[in-house]
């Protein structure tokens, strides 16, 4: 599949590119996750300047409209300069369970911070038991009158010590399984009885562990339906996936045109390692991955822009087969590079431990490809 794109999606796509050529090399990144924050707000008001903010968001909640299609160009983009500013954490997942599960005056008040930039927000679903189970939380939510108090740990919050506010999965009823009983809270991060322990992941990205102890959240803060969450977080999942993949598809271009690049100028015995018939095939093999996972991207982000009820089926076989397609491509790219593959200072690892990280969020290709087979 090869998607015909729009006159303004070809724009966002160039402006796109243009401000991260210009902004956000190599060598810009690896000062931003070095420094004590560990991200730009220069560069996030600078995405948010761009429009890139309020793209998916539809034009009745202020936004540009672009849905899925304009995720999708976003995140491949920013995969190819490996961006650690959190537009996943913020616009896709915050961004979009408050379009989707909200109410009209929560997405009236949360929505345009998001698309000014203004806010920052995170998602925090995991436990340190619940592995890929959106429906096993073991956080509790008890109701106190007008308000809720949630009880529990969430682990491996991504982009949490950047947020201002998070969404929290909490059990307002039934067993620790249950699908049904799970429920959504809108909370400031700065929350009295909440606990945050930051630390840095293997991508230059930041996380912590959160404890709630005794937190209030007043009942407007609940997020949709009360004991409707997983269905909420499903939809949410299936997003989030396309969103990973279109990154995951812009990592592997960028190590796909760095190997060719390094083959044809490392010589080895005299020649260059590109004349090697054995690497050739390597690397055509490296192309046709990427072309695939590129293909199946796209089919599944038009999937779910259509509304298209198999789109959750879609996305467990595009994140098993995208996951092992950049696996694939970032391990030839470190072994055709060599020892250099391997060192802080050449792109090519970073890249590597990005895919890494994407192949185990929302799910590791073998949990999806176990998924895709039951719902066969």
């Amino acid at each position: 599949m090869d998607i015909e794109f729009t006159e303004e999606q070809e724009l966002l796509r160039s402006s796109i590119q243009k401000l991260l050529r210009d902004q956000y090399d190599f060598d810009t990144r690896r000062k931003i996750i070095a420094t004590e924050e560990g991200w730009s707000r220069k560069h996030w008001s600078a995405f948010a300047e761009l429009g890139l903010l309020a793209a998916p968001f539809a034009e009745a909640a202020g936004g540009l409209g672009g849905g899925p299609l304009a995720t999708m160009i976003v995140m491949q983009e920013f995969g190819r300069h490996l961006v650690v500013e959190p537009f996943f954490e913020t616009v896709v997942l915050a961004g979009g369970l408050i379009e989707h599960a909200g109410s009209d005056a929560q997405r009236d008040e949360f929505l345009p911070p998001i698309m000014a930039g203004e806010a920052i927000w995170a998602l925090a679903w995991t436990e340190g038991k619940s592995r890929y189970d959106l429906n096993n939380v073991s956080t509790t939510a008890k109701r106190s009158g007008d308000t809720y108090v949630l009880n529990g740990v969430k682990a491996a919050v991504i982009g949490a010590p950047w947020a201002d506010k998070l969404i929290v999965s909490a059990r307002t009823l039934g067993g620790p399984r249950d699908h049904a009983g799970v429920s959504l809270f809108i909370m400031d991060r700065q929350s009295a009885g909440l606990h945050l322990q930051s630390f840095k992941t293997i991508d230059g990205r930041r996380a912590a562990e959160i404890t709630l102890k005794d937190v209030s959240v007043p009942s407007n803060r609940l997020l949709g339906a009360e004991g409707k969450g997983v269905a909420a977080l499903e939809a949410c999942r299936d997003r989030a996936i396309a969103a990973l993949c279109a990154e995951a598809t812009g990592a592997m271009g960028e190590l796909n045109a760095a190997t060719l690049e390094y083959t044809k100028t490392r010589k080895q015995f005299g020649v260059a390692l590109g004349t090697f018939q054995v690497l050739q095939h390597r690397m055509v093999d490296m192309f046709i991955a990427l072309e695939e996972a590129t293909s199946l991207s796209q089919h599944l982000n038009l999937t779910i822009a259509e509304g298209d009820e198999q789109a959750s089926k879609l996305a467990s076989g595009a994140k098993s087969k995208i996951g092992e397609a950049a696996r694939y491509v970032g391990e030839q790219a470190i072994q055709l590079h060599g020892g250099m593959g391997m060192s802080d200072e050449l792109n090519v690892g970073h890249y590597f431990k990005r895919i890494a990280s994407i192949n185990i969020q929302f799910g590791d290709p073998t949990y999806h490809l176990l998924r895709y087979a039951r719902a066969s």
